[in-house]
């Protein structure tokens, strides 16, 4: 049986449709105008959106936790949990994002992230940040657990997860990172750059394609030395992340990188931590006391430690800060995540694709979600 909405703005990821209807169930059976529209005995509900908008359902690469769980916590029941609280912010693919932790911590959580996933088909990566990073930059990493890049014990965590780790955040500048490198390109694995000092020249030597966080917690751009952050705005090959929460990057640097980058490289991540969705006060990531404020989420020491930031507010975000299009902000959103990763049932809105998307009033407030056709409304 099959679930019809009509009289919407579809917005396919690819183009957009007035006054469109979509049929499904667990994927897209057909969609089109509503001139194409003909009722069907298989049918079981049909919703009239009086014009609302469809857009695909988001792609978050990058998020530890959020509803009072993190993916380090080791918990597949609770981590199963927490996915199913993200869609409510819009997100249809997650990928649990570790930290830098003990071995022993990183493999029980490849563990349990290996066990939601094959319950919950959300979970379709996993992004690994750390602990092959740099001391200089580790942001709210914790320095004890930083190592090189050491390939024999990442090969061990990606066997423990089902070979599920998408993406990577290391830094170049290690010794061991080139064989590092060929490991993930020879396994299907985006190397990214993040909580790196790096210069341009090394960052020239590296096989990375991906930045992490982009400008956040690496070597920044200076008028001497482009660092990072230059590498990763003058280099076409690159994907960049960025947290639009107008806390970790201000709004005028974040309409720069899109300006330099254009909409078909940059990816809207939220790198929330447990905080999300909770009461302000005192949480924790990684073991460290966190103190959350004013929408900011900070350790002690005073640096940020993540953010508290829900996928649906980044995507409105991103409109305000840089007066890009609702086309352009899907494409941050949805479409190059799927084309990055290879997630070829996601991104765009077609026949045959999983029926992942969100529907939005002309406020752009977030109404309700479809997950695999199923329905998720507060």
């Amino acid at each position: 049986m099959s679930k019809v909405i009509k009289h919407a703005v579809v917005y396919t990821g690819e183009d957009k449709i007035d006054d469109a209807y979509i049929r499904f169930d667990e994927q897209i059976e057909a969609i089109g105008p509503m001139s194409e529209y003909r009722v069907s005995p298989a049918d079981q509900e049909v919703i009239d959106v009086e014009g609302k908008l469809i857009v695909p359902g988001f792609i978050d690469v990058h998020s530890h936790g959020g509803y009072n769980f993190d993916a380090m916590d080791g918990n597949a029941k609770e981590l199963s949990e927490m996915v199913d609280d993200m869609v409510y912010e819009g997100v249809t693919t997650y990928f649990p994002t570790t930290m830098t932790q003990s071995p022993e911590n990183i493999a029980h959580a490849m563990t349990a992230i290996k066990e939601a996933a094959a319950k919950n088909p959300v979970i379709q990566g996993i992004h690994l940040e750390g602990p092959f990073v740099s001391p200089v930059f580790k942001g709210a990493q914790p320095e004890e657990y930083i190592q090189a890049p050491d390939t024999k014990l990442f090969d061990h965590w990606n066997e423990l997860s089902g070979n599920m780790i998408k993406l990577v955040t290391y830094a170049p500048e290690h010794e061991t990172s080139p064989e590092f490198e060929q490991y993930c390109l020879e396994h299907g694995i985006v190397p990214s750059v993040g909580h790196s000092n790096a210069t341009r020249e090394q960052m020239k030597h590296s096989r990375a394609s991906h930045v992490t966080h982009l400008y956040n917690a690496q070597r920044e751009f200076k008028h001497r030395e482009p660092g990072v952050t230059g590498h990763a705005l003058l280099e076409d090959n690159i994907y960049c992340e960025l947290i639009a929460d107008g806390f970790h990057v201000c709004p005028d640097m974040i309409k720069l990188a899109y300006e330099l980058k254009g909409p078909d490289k940059i990816e809207l991540v939220t790198d929330s931590m447990r905080a999300k969705g909770m009461p302000e006060g005192v949480s924790e990531l990684g073991g460290q006391k966190v103190i959350v404020k004013d929408k900011q989420a900070r350790l002690e020491s005073g640096n940020l430690a993540g953010s508290v930031l829900q996928y649906k507010d980044a995507f409105v975000n991103i409109m305000k800060f840089t007066g890009c299009s609702l086309e352009d902000a899907i494409k941050m959103s949805s479409l190059n995540q799927a084309k990055e990763f290879g997630l070829t049932q996601k991104g765009v809105l077609a026949v045959g694709k999983d029926a992942d998307f969100n529907v939005f009033d002309h406020e752009l407030d977030l109404v309700e979600t479809y997950s695999f056709g199923r329905r998720f409304k507060k």
